[in-house]
């Protein structure tokens, strides 16, 4: 599948500090720690609507992410997925009269525009759960001769489940205890009502062929893939086990991440699927959560549309902290313009104190678990000296610029 075009990033000169990124598995920050080349898999759209402030969040995080790991002379092997064949697109396609994947291709579009207008950077591969049919096809067959995964005793559906005691360490992603694990499957795609199951928790793999659905050949049947496979195999197979990041939005840590991992590691016999798990918080919307069933969505495009820097954006979604269940009001955004104004304004003299100093900050604080509220901070404190007419021929605009550009991927000039 086709990503997007990948902007112009800026090289600074120097070295910053080893990033730190809080794990949810471990429960604190700890250091990243790749080799040469870094590697993450961020979870994708399901495209069944516009991409809204929520997707934005989690996808400008990660992009400071990958800013910052290329920032510390690091290749990035970045890989996202789009669920293109889903329960929920099917549903929104019958609800709008339209076929499910010409709606499929008209939201990954706008998607990949609206990726486009706020500088994300691109995945080196996007992958679509359609085209990655086969290789869920040979992963469930390799769990089911393993004993990791069944099939259930149902002539008519007869449907493939992992078994979650097919690893020792499942449920060490999330932490979280029987009776969360089970509302939280609940509420999130899972079925613990169907029958023949073996335990309540146990996970589709393979969903076998229903009237009006698509499908494809197996040999345990024909059928579509689960959610939670879909990822696994795209990231195992990209990536391999023990890949540095697994990114996405806290509600994914239960049950998709859980699983995602625990597929991975029945099939490889890995204690981790990837080293360090990293989510972030919710959006909401004036003291509301943001969510479709709720109505309440702020669309990239609409802003876009009706004329909002992205960068506007960017900041806006940086002024609180990434793992922070946070509110979206039109204050936060009138914030957040009218501070890319004070800092256009200065880099626009051509001069200012010297910003080394302040770069290193900007670069430290970043490397603190993406403490971007501090990071503004900083810059703000550059903008202030220009302000009062503070080593006025010191050109540090040039050089506030380019790191603004470069670490935050937002433009000044």
């Amino acid at each position: 599948m086709q990503s997007w075009t990948s902007p112009e990033l800026p090289v600074l000169a120097g070295s910053p500090p080893a990033l730190r990124l809080y794990d949810t598995s471990a429960r604190q920050v700890l250091p990243v720690a790749p080799g040469p080349t870094a590697t993450m898999y961020v979870c994708g759209i399901t495209p069944y609507d516009a991409t809204h402030l929520g997707h934005a969040s989690t996808y400008v995080t990660f992009d400071l992410i990958n800013r910052l790991l290329r920032d510390a002379g690091h290749d990035v092997r970045y890989v996202q997925n789009v669920t293109d064949v889903d329960d929920p697109l099917f549903e929104r396609a019958e609800r709008d009269g339209i076929d499910w994947r010409e709606l499929g291709d008209r939201e990954i579009d706008l998607f990949r525009d609206d990726m486009t207008g706020l500088r994300v950077l691109p995945p080196e591969q996007y992958v679509g759960a359609i085209e990655s049919v086969d290789e869920v096809v040979e992963m469930v067959g390799k769990l089911l001769e393993s004993g990791a995964a069944y099939v259930v005793d149902d002539p008519r559906y007869p449907d493939v489940y992992h078994r979650i005691g097919a690893t020792e360490q499942f449920g060490y992603e999330s932490g979280y205890d029987r009776p969360t694990m089970e509302r939280l499957f609940a509420e999130r795609g899972g079925d613990p009502d169907r029958p023949g199951k073996h335990d309540r928790l146990d996970a589709l793999l393979w969903r076998a062929h229903r009237d009006g659905e698509p499908s494809w050949h197996a040999p345990f049947g024909p059928g579509r893939p689960g959610w939670h496979v879909e990822c696994s195999a795209i990231a195992l197979n990209r990536l391999g086990a023990g890949f540095d990041i697994q990114g996405g939005g806290n509600d994914l840590i239960f049950p998709h991440h859980e699983f995602s991992a625990a597929h991975a590691e029945a099939l490889t016999g890995v204690r981790r699927f990837a080293r360090h798990y990293v989510h972030t918080g919710m959006m909401g919307l004036d003291g509301e959560k943001m969510s479709k069933s709720l109505g309440n969505l702020v669309f990239v495009h609409k802003l876009r549309e009706a004329g909002v820097d992205p960068g506007a954006v960017r900041l806006a979604l940086a002024s609180e902290h990434y793992r922070a269940d946070r509110m979206w009001t039109d204050d936060v955004l009138g914030l957040a313009q009218a501070r890319l104004n004070r800092w256009r304004t200065a880099v626009a003299t051509g001069g200012g104190p010297d910003a080394s100093a302040v770069i290193d900050r900007v670069r430290a604080h970043l490397a603190d678990d993406l403490d971007t509220p501090k990071a503004l901070a900083a810059i703000d404190g550059w903008v202030s000296d220009v302000e009062l007419g503070l080593g006025r021929d010191a050109g540090g605009a040039d050089d506030i610029a380019t790191a603004v550009d470069a670490l935050l991927g937002v433009v000044l000039r």
